[in-house]
């Protein structure tokens, strides 16, 4: 009859709690959230949304058997100045947004703070174009202000 390493007996839920504590630090979502990882490595850093500036318009080819290119922006962020492309959505959405627009970004909504679709690298979507609403300009409910 093998013996387990793991301490028996009446008083051996301190040792027990002391072993599952080390062996938590193996499990890599533990020591991602421990380490707060994805503030570090995120370029909005952990928050929802984003300011930034467009520094140019990018066409992004999507991932087979589709073909297209979607439209995209590459975004400057105010906050820490890292550079990321984000999607326009909405049929003519590009038309609404030039360069040195102020925008706001989020997640574009992919698995595990990822891509979404068919677009390869693309993590955030364009919101707001100058404090409007890019939904509400493309549906031509308001006009785009001037900055």
């Amino acid at each position: 009859m093998t013996h387990s390493k793991s301490p028996l007996g009446e008083f051996a839920a301190r040792p027990l709690k002391a072993k599952r504590k080390r062996f938590q630090w193996k499990k890599s979502a533990y020591k991602s959230m421990v380490l707060k990882l994805k503030e570090k490595t995120d370029p909005l850093e952990g928050a929802p949304q984003a300011r930034g500036i467009v520094l140019e318009k990018v066409g992004v080819e999507c991932k087979q058997p589709n073909s297209g290119i979607r439209k995209a922006v590459r975004v400057q962020l105010s906050k820490n100045g890292k550079q990321i492309t984000a999607f326009i959505p909405g049929d003519g959405g590009l038309k609404f947004i030039d360069e040195h627009d102020a925008v706001v970004v989020e997640g574009i909504g992919g698995a595990m703070g990822g891509a979404f679709g068919d677009l390869p690298g693309v993590r955030w979507r364009v919101v707001k174009v100058n404090g409007v609403c890019l939904e509400s300009l493309i549906y031509g409910r308001v006009e785009k202000p001037i900055r």
